[in-house]
């Protein structure tokens, strides 16, 4: 017996489903410093390109950063969209702005 959803019509389907690419880069707010983490290849190399320098902190994987860069770092990336997929916030971060 087939679900009464599908033969209506009216169910999306799994290709119609909102599904949002993972981000190239997580911004997490630790208060006094973010944390610029990739998880992809592209996020890792954009940071590496536009962000990465000789006076870079890094911790484990990610980029160390004052809060007032983080705004510009986040708009570069975004701004290249052929590169970036998304940026994704930490809940903290989220409930400040």
């Amino acid at each position: 017996m087939k679900n009464a959803f599908e033969a209506s019509g009216s169910s999306p389907t799994r290709s119609e489903t909102n599904i949002q690419p993972s981000p190239d880069i997580l911004v997490e707010s630790h208060g006094s410093v973010f944390l610029l983490r990739p998880v992809s290849s592209v996020g890792q190399e954009w940071l590496r390109e536009n962000v990465i320098g000789e006076s870079t902190q890094i911790f484990g994987n990610a980029v160390v950063c004052k809060p007032r860069y983080v705004g510009d770092i986040v708009f570069g990336a975004r701004g290249d969209c052929s590169r970036i997929l998304g940026i994704q916030r930490s809940s903290f971060l989220r409930q400040s702005l």
